[in-house]
């Protein structure tokens, strides 16, 4: 659920410098477009797969999602079939949910349901949808074990499906929006959060109103499932209201660099003072979880197709992201920081070297359009990869190596539709994407993200109320100051802000003076940048 954006458009003129020149890729990104007839168009799903087939379950049939609460997930848009897709004979087959009992009918139409696929069984979490049995909008707290094999096979063969499917209730599982994955074999429930009632961006006391709770946590269990009876055993869960108040993100199976399993929990929305996208990362070992400050993602910040790969001779783990929504993108004279948060088709890769520090590129290749947002990377079977699912990069024998396939996601008419949106801006989309590893250098090279704009400095509210409220990152412990001009260029306030730590800062300036109608540049700097940003004041 996406909330109102109330931040104007920047474009931020840097050159690309301080250590931001082109980088000779050790793999290039190779998208063929793909045709199944029939396949139409899915978003936010959950799937399976076995022998080289999908099984898709749950997500929805539309764009993204409509202001009005009476229009905004809708029960049109629901997915109330399951289907089977062979991408290699290039057939499809689908089956009602409709012979299931009803409180699997409800969960497995949901939308944005957390999944993960353990030998034959795709195990689904949560979700949120429309419930006939609740009388509203929910988000259910479920868990549906799949037999993935089984279910192919009956959905193909026109058969009885009932006996697949296994069904159990916990509080724990009532979250939308976040990510399953597992540490050896222990499952972490990364973030998200439970939404009820229909959705209203102008708040929780309006119209019909809603209850939004975010986790801001990491719920940690693990299950005893002996193909007829599934037991929870939960453990200690980790909570940071601060550090992971994240949903509709990316959370990456990881190699770290001890060599050990790990998970990388990438950017998401919303922080817990702004609507904007985090732009530090957590990661998680089988210890606990650990904030990044040191390093900023500035791409690909909303939940789209990602690809793990390490490459074990040079220790380095590298994760490729693909298209979605972003607070930032590339523009033809440098970075473009849109705090509207809009669709983006950029791909870019962030690569963790073997002293952990981590480094973002954008990548010669890009998305069609504005693609990605609620898609899914569905990996190729039968590759070589480790116990979490992370590609061996070093494995792969061949110069080029089909290793997936990106199906489905919101495709967008234009980068910021939301404020506009009746349903036909949108739609979700049935295009299906060949991902292919070309392990040769490539021709072509991937830029760095620019340093200057490692500040990522934000005004708020912008138009002002006469106000001055800044947030930005640090990447280190650094002297910090902000410069007041007015639209002339002339100094009108020096405010030193200290010493401050590494991580994200928002902080309240007072700022007397500021006319109303007026026009102002704020400027932060520190030893390592300086930033400069328009503040227009309210009438």
């Amino acid at each position: 659920m996406r909330k109102i954006f109330r931040y104007s458009l920047f474009l931020v003129s840097i050159l690309w410098s301080v250590g931001g020149h082109a980088q000779d890729d050790p793999f290039a990104i190779i998208l063929e477009p793909l045709v199944i007839p029939g396949v139409g168009g899915l978003q936010s799903y959950a799937f399976g797969q076995h022998a080289g087939k999908w099984l898709l379950v749950g997500g929805r049939l539309d764009g993204l999602h409509r202001r009005q609460p009476w229009a905004s997930f809708d029960l049109a848009g629901h997915n109330n079939q399951l289907i089977v897709v062979d991408p290699v004979a290039q057939q499809r087959w689908s089956a009602p949910l409709s012979s299931l009992p009803q409180s699997l009918q409800e969960q497995l139409s949901a939308t944005n349901m957390e999944f993960y696929q353990e030998g034959d069984y795709l195990y689904c979490l949560g979700g949120y949808g429309y419930s006939a049995t609740a009388g509203d909008h929910t988000t259910y707290d479920l868990l549906t074990a799949i037999n993935v094999p089984a279910v192919i096979a009956a959905v193909i063969n026109g058969e009885a499906f009932t006996d697949h499917f296994r069904q159990l209730t916990d509080p724990a599982f009532q979250v939308t929006g976040g990510q399953l994955k597992k540490i050896g074999d222990v499952y972490h429930l990364l973030g998200g959060q439970k939404f009820i009632g229909r959705y209203n961006p102008m708040g929780p006391d309006h119209g019909p109103g809603f209850l939004q709770e975010y986790t801001n946590s990491i719920r940690r269990f693990q299950l005893v499932d002996n193909g007829e009876t599934i037991a929870v055993e939960h453990e200690a869960s980790y909570v940071d209201s601060d550090n992971l108040h994240r949903r509709d993100y990316n959370a990456e199976p990881q190699i770290l660099p001890n060599g050990e399993e790990g998970i990388t929990m990438f950017a998401g929305v919303f922080q817990k003072d702004v609507d904007l996208p985090f732009l530090h990362p957590v990661n998680v070992d089988a210890a606990g979880f650990h904030p990044d400050s040191t390093f900023q993602q500035y791409y690909n910040h909303y939940h789209c197709p990602t690809l793990p790969l390490y490459a074990a001779a040079e220790n380095k783990m590298h994760t490729v992201f693909f298209g979605g929504i972003a607070q930032f993108y590339a523009g033809a004279e440098g970075l473009v920081q849109d705090d509207n948060v809009p669709f983006v088709n950029t791909v870019a890769r962030v690569v963790r070297d073997a002293d952990g520090r981590m480094t973002e590129y954008k990548l010669p290749v890009v998305m069609p359009t504005l693609l990605g947002a609620g898609a899914e990377f569905i990996p190729g079977q039968n590759l070589p990869q480790y116990a979490n699912g992370v590609l061996k990069l070093d494995s792969l024998t061949t110069d080029t190596t089909l290793v997936g396939y990106i199906f489905g996601g919101i495709s967008s008419s234009g980068p910021n539709i939301f404020f506009e949106n009746d349903g036909t801006q949108s739609n979700a989309s049935n295009l299906i994407f060949k991902v292919s590893i070309k392990k040769s250098r490539s021709t072509a090279s991937s830029e760095p993200v620019p340093v200057e704009n490692s500040l990522g400095l934000v005004l708020y509210p912008n138009p002002s109320d006469g106000s001055l409220n800044v947030s930005f990152s640090l990447r280190q412990q650094e002297e910090v100051k902000l410069l007041v001009f007015d639209a002339l260029g002339s100094l009108l306030q020096h405010k030193p802000l200290g010493k401050l730590p590494a991580g994200e800062h928002r902080i309240e300036v007072a700022a007397p003076g500021l006319v109303r109608g007026g026009a102002y540049l704020i400027t932060l700097v520190t030893p390592s940048g300086r930033v400069t940003r328009k503040l227009i004041v309210g009438e």
